[in-house]
């Protein structure tokens, strides 16, 4: 339907206006429009924790015409009869080990210098008692499932993003690779232990998790070491 609105030479509704400065106004719900822009930008159905509009949402779907949003609208109301979230534990630690990396770097047709530059290397483990967390994670960071051991509650990840003054060539024959996060469009590189803690806070957070611990120091949420989320 939106398509169809502002395709070339297909006449506009009556309820659709020009305005000023080439906007327009659709005589919809406005805020439930940020769920359907939401959902066509990521994807996939991203709704706040005990949201109680679906059915306004489903109507503004059903207008729309988005068949993938009224099935994920349907799976959610199928999903609502299941048992609330029961308490869970989830722990999320990081460690940064610097590296002094010397390559060889060309600087004319016969001439190499010698170059050295620092390389961070970071390496998390991730634990959590709660299957669909656990698994979100995993797909925030883009780890498969077959990395995992059957039934296990944890998994490590190790990334090292390359310097800019380190060669593409030198960074792939050390082994090195970067971590992503996020979902198909959305991707964004984690370069360090606040990127990587903040993807975990938001998880946690979406799954109803609170923050009951921060080491070493409470007050640097995001350069600690180590998180501790539980459920109650």
């Amino acid at each position: 339907m939106l398509g169809a609105m502002f395709r070339a030479g297909t006449p506009m509704p009556p309820n659709l206006h020009p305005q000023g400065g080439g906007h327009y106004f659709i005589d919809r719900d406005g805020k439930a429009f940020r769920h359907i822009l939401n959902f066509l930008r990521l994807g996939r159905l991203d709704l706040p924790r005990g949201y109680g509009e679906t059915a306004l949402l489903k109507a503004e779907a059903d207008f729309y015409q988005i068949r993938p949003l009224l099935d994920a609208l349907s799976e959610l109301e199928t999903s609502r009869g299941a048992p609330a979230p029961t308490a869970a534990l989830l722990h999320a630690d990081v460690d940064t080990s610097p590296r002094l990396v010397h390559f060889s770097a060309r600087r004319g047709p016969h001439h190499y210098e010698l170059s050295s530059v620092q390389v961070d290397t970071f390496r998390a483990n991730l634990f959590c008692t709660d299957p669909e967390c656990l698994g979100a994670l995993r797909v925030r960071f883009g780890v498969a499932n077959g990395d995992k051991a059957e039934g296990s509650p944890h998994f490590r990840l190790e990334w090292a993003p390359r310097p800019v003054e380190l060669p593409e060539v030198e960074y792939g024959r050390l082994g090195l690779q970067p971590l992503w996060a996020g979902g198909p469009g959305e991707q964004r590189e984690v370069v360090g232990t606040p990127g990587f803690l903040e993807e975990v806070l938001r998880v946690a957070l979406e799954h109803g998790f609170r923050l009951d611990s921060v080491f070493p120091d409470p007050e640097d949420l995001l350069n600690s070491r180590s998180l501790r989320f539980v459920r109650h």
